[in-house]
């Protein structure tokens, strides 16, 4: 199957895109690792906080994302905690220092450049490139990765005068509105 000139194109722009937004991640003291890891935990639901859900979502090896993290952690940028539900597990959080870090992640001058292109409407955009990550998905038999609320275990409003109004029922776990909009690693997309 040969490639129409416009996609392979589209292809370059979204490389070269990668590749200016990166040479921000160059300067100071994160690697794009670390950024990535970063990135990852502010966005990642409760439970997907562990190591080998962050491997999973950079298609990287356990060895590597565990020494990002220790890395990320000496610099104070992350800690570890036991995991709640099995306590032979860690999760790992965002410090202060590494909330505040994000807030000058050089991915946003990325975004910014989006949203003067697109007028500030991004939904056709986000509809193409979201069908071609679970395109890029499927062939490399990844996982998802997609927000709570667009998985197919998730349940809307069953708690209604609660602090968890929703409902994860392969975890049988109750969800804020908070964890709702946060990427899970267990997230399997509602059938269209």
């Amino acid at each position: 199957m040969s490639l129409s000139p416009k996609a392979l194109e589209a292809a370059h722009l979204i490389d070269r895109l990668d590749r200016l937004a990166r040479a921000g991640e160059q300067e100071g003291r994160l690697n794009p690792v670390q950024w990535e890891a970063l990135r990852y935990l502010a966005r990642a639901n409760r439970f997907s906080r562990k190591p080998a859900a962050l491997a999973d979502y950079l298609v990287s090896t356990r060895g590597t994302v565990s020494r990002t993290l220790a890395s990320l952690e000496g610099k104070g940028y992350v800690a570890r905690k036991p995991d709640a539900r099995d306590r032979r597990s860690v999760d790992f959080a965002l410090t202060r220092k590494g909330s505040k870090t994000l807030t000058r992640d050089p991915l946003l001058v990325l975004a910014r450049n989006i949203e003067q292109a697109t007028g500030g409407d991004a939904t056709g955009l986000l509809d193409e490139l979201r069908q071609t990550l679970r395109n890029a998905i499927a062939r490399n038999q990844g996982r998802a990765f997609g927000a709570c609320h667009t998985c197919r275990h998730f349940r809307a409003h069953v708690r209604r005068l609660t602090r968890t109004p929703h409902h994860c029922s392969l975890l049988d776990e109750p969800l804020s509105e908070a964890d709702s909009r946060a990427i899970c690693a267990e997230q399997e997309p509602t059938p269209a």
